[in-house]
């Protein structure tokens, strides 16, 4: 295995680079126009001026992420194993699920409000159908990819169906459902975010990130904005790092791509 510092300190180089372009960058535009651009310290000092209201809307926005991944996943795991038994049911169900995945969320954004009501309820249903689609269609694409002559092989010791899917056709469907999980966990804060931003609510102080973003952007408060953009970016560092460690744990054991990793 490869020394930890050899995969620390390229991403520390490109973290310094990048503070220094932000501060280079800052100093070429004229001063009239600096205000748009806070330095990197200036950000950092929005973070522990308005730390709480962050906190609350990280925290917010978070559980609105959550509820929407989670749903995501259950419906999208047992959708996904319906299409897989049945080759009539994914002909006459997947072109429509291909159909609503291009569906811009945003547009419907109103009629979610109008249905559940504005704040967590239409950000969750928002960062579920995000989520849903690249869950569904990676699943069941793994569900139906397995090995045909595993297949045959559990027919010809006469394994009942059950016992196909269970032993067989999910385990080998665990790396495609973790890839689309992958690609869930990344979207599901920006879902949120997008949410809060179009549907979300402040009462009972449940704003979240979007919901703060519009706050300090009509307040041209730039480096709370800044701090704002960041602390979602670090929520989205959680989550996927979260989903990277599940599968690390799942796959680790026995799929290649770990196991390469390893030498």
């Amino acid at each position: 295995m490869k020394p930890r510092w050899s995969t620390v300190w390229p991403a520390l180089i490109a973290g310094v680079t990048f503070v220094a372009l932000w501060y280079g960058t800052r100093a070429m535009i004229s001063p009239a126009r600096d205000f748009m651009l806070p330095p990197p310290h200036e950000v950092l000092a929005a973070f522990g001026e308005h730390s709480t209201e962050l906190l609350s809307a990280s925290r917010n926005t978070g559980i609105g992420a959550l509820l929407g991944f989670s749903l995501a996943v259950v419906v999208a795991a047992l959708l996904a194993l319906t299409l897989s038994l049945s080759n009539l049911i994914r002909a006459g169900l997947y072109p429509y699920l291909m159909m609503m995945q291009m569906m811009p969320v945003i547009v419907i954004a109103p009629i979610l409000v109008l249905w559940a009501g504005a704040g967590l309820p239409s950000v969750t249903i928002i960062t579920f159908l995000i989520c849903f689609f690249p869950l569904v269609v990676n699943t069941t694409q793994g569900l139906i990819s397995t090995d045909r002559r595993l297949v045959e092989l559990f027919k010809m010791y006469r394994a009942t169906k059950w016992q196909e899917i269970v032993r067989l056709r999910v385990p080998a469907a665990l790396p495609y459902f973790f890839t689309g999980l992958r690609i869930a966990g990344t979207l599901a804060p920006i879902g949120a975010i997008v949410g809060d931003f179009s549907a979300g609510n402040s009462a009972g102080n449940g704003g979240g990130l979007g919901f703060l973003t519009l706050i300090y952007g009509a307040q041209f408060k730039m480096a709370a904005l800044f701090a704002t953009v960041l602390s979602g970016c670090v929520l989205g560092f959680v989550f996927v790092a979260a989903v990277s460690g599940l599968s690390w744990l799942c796959l680790h054991q026995w799929h290649d791509s770990y196991e390469k990793s390893d030498n």
